[in-house]
């Protein structure tokens, strides 16, 4: 009986990490699509107000995209995109 409950558990875990796993890539590919206005949109306002383009000037924006890759959790190229938005709207 234990072995079956074992296996049981072994294979929900499989099979949810499996599904987590490939949603992961599907979020990554649409992400990947996605452009700079897009996901400064989609991610900035998770957390506070969206800044203004204008608010800051070029280095501000690196130095702010170097910070919000580690506290947004997003990829390098979703904060270049961001910063390059940033950069060229203001």
């Amino acid at each position: 009986m234990k072995k079956i409950f074992l296996i049981s558990v072994l294979v929900l875990s499989i099979a949810a990490t499996a599904v987590f796993t490939s949603s992961c890539a599907t979020q990554r590919e649409l992400s990947a699509q996605k452009t700079g206005a897009e996901l400064w949109a989609q991610n900035c306002i998770r957390c506070h107000n969206i800044p203004s383009p204008d608010a800051y000037n070029n280095d501000d924006w690196e130095t702010i995209g170097l910070h919000m890759k580690i506290r947004a959790n997003m990829t390098s190229e979703q904060v270049d995109k961001i910063i390059e938005f940033m950069k060229t709207a203001n």
